[in-house]
C-alpha cells in the first residue's frame, strides 16, 4: 500500500450556534456551543484514512488538553501521528 503524507493544520473548532448571522457591528447572544475536530490537514488525513490509505500527518498542536484530544482522535482514525508535534513551551 502506498503511503500518504499530509502536511497541514490540526485544531479544535469552537462553534456557537445562533439564530442568524450578525449584521456588521452587531452583537448576538449565542446558543448551543460545539467543539469539533478540525483543521484542513487533519480533515484531509481523516478522509484519506477512511478511504483505506496509509496516512501520516505532519502538524503542530498545543501542549494542552485540545492538542492531546486532537492526537488521540487522529490515532483512533489509524493515522500515524509520529510527526504531530506538541508545543513544549506551553504550560
Amino acid at each position: 500500500m502506498k503511503k500518504i503524507i499530509v502536511i497541514g493544520s490540526a485544531n479544535t473548532d469552537m462553534v456557537v450556534k445562533s439564530a442568524k448571522l450578525p449584521l456588521p457591528g452587531e452583537t448576538l447572544l449565542g446558543g448551543t456551543f460545539f467543539m469539533n475536530a478540525g483543521g484542513k490537514g487533519a480533515n484531509q488525513a481523516v478522509a484519506a484514512a477512511r478511504l483505506g490509505g496509509n496516512v501520516t500527518l505532519v502538524a503542530k498542536v498545543g501542549n494542552d488538553i485540545f492538542g492531546k484530544q486532537t492526537i488521540a482522535g487522529l490515532q483512533k482514525e489509524n493515522i500515524n501521528t509520529g510527526y504531530v508535534i506538541g508545543d513544549e513551551e506551553a504550560p
